[in-house]
């Protein structure tokens, strides 16, 4: 696979996941979180297991595939779902956008440190203009701290961010020798039972109302295997920095899905952030 071709399925991923957060918190009006997530996530099973069975693809992993459907269904689905949906009853949808998707900031190290992967000057101004996106948008002036759920809330979505690098490194680490799409369907059925298990612990009163479940169809069965699939193979083939700073465009089409859908205010800060994020894409790309 060309560099372009993986630019070019990072792309998709961002059309697709840019619209999650904003669709999600108005489905959490009429579900709660954790159920939420292993509704989508039960879906995807469904999608992902009707594409294989179409495309005669469906079959049992190889031992060497293993620890990517590991890594992938219990970190890069199941943590990272897990993490983003009770983040999400507690910060806006377009913050939840820009923290959730911001791997750069745990993806560069640990692509240094475990994949020895080298950086070039190029690609580390585009990091650092990422970074700086990212903080004015996260900045402190446009942040309640003193809110209940404001620190847990940001915690948790910078929790969710590394259980998505770490998935992300382990991929790249150890490849599976099958293509992505055969693995898809054991990944998201191993996320479907954490995340079961987890709503059952957490939220054993809460469900999913019939209003959510358009909102569930759109991630579970389009969405969400399309677009990991998507960003799963661009990851594997770009290099971590490009990667991870192109799919920072996923928050800022998330900021303005929130805004013009949600009604949540667009300040000077979420404007200049989404300029200086657009602008490391460019930068990483010609790096």
């Amino acid at each position: 696979m060309t560099q372009a071709r993986g630019f070019k399925l990072l792309l998709l991923a961002v059309v697709l996941f840019g619209g999650v957060w904003p669709v999600t918190k108005h489905a959490l009006m009429h579900a709660t979180p954790l159920w939420f997530a292993t509704s989508r996530a039960g879906l995807a099973v469904i999608s992902a297991t009707l594409l294989a069975l179409l495309l005669r693809r469906l079959r049992w992993p190889a031992r060497q595939d293993m620890l990517s459907v590991l890594a992938l269904g219990s970190l890069q689905l199941a943590g990272f779902f897990l993490l983003a949906h009770l983040a999400l009853a507690l910060v806006p949808a377009g913050r939840t956008a820009v923290l959730s998707n911001v791997t750069l900031m745990w993806l560069v190290p640990l692509s240094m440190l475990v994949l020895k992967e080298r950086i070039s000057p190029m690609r580390w101004g585009a990091v650092a203009l990422a970074m700086l996106g990212v903080a004015i948008m996260l900045g402190p002036w446009a942040i309640d701290w003193q809110a209940p759920g404001a620190v847990s809330g940001h915690a948790l979505l910078l929790g969710a961010s590394l259980s998505w690098s770490v998935a992300i490194v382990l991929v790249r680490r150890f490849p599976p020798v099958s293509p992505m799409i055969d693995l898809l369907p054991w990944s998201f059925s191993l996320a479907t039972l954490i995340l079961g298990t987890a709503a059952l612990l957490r939220e054993p009163g809460g469900g999913i109302g019939m209003e959510a479940w358009p909102h569930a169809a759109f991630i579970g069965l389009l969405a969400a295997p399309i677009g990991t699939w998507a960003v799963i193979e661009s990851g594997r083939h770009l290099n971590a920095v490009l990667a991870s700073v192109g799919f920072l465009l996923v928050p800022v089409l998330g900021l303005g899905l929130a805004t013009t859908w949600l009604g949540e205010p667009l300040g000077w800060d979420l404007i200049l952030g989404g300029v200086l994020i657009m602008g490391s894409v460019v930068m990483a790309a010609r790096g």
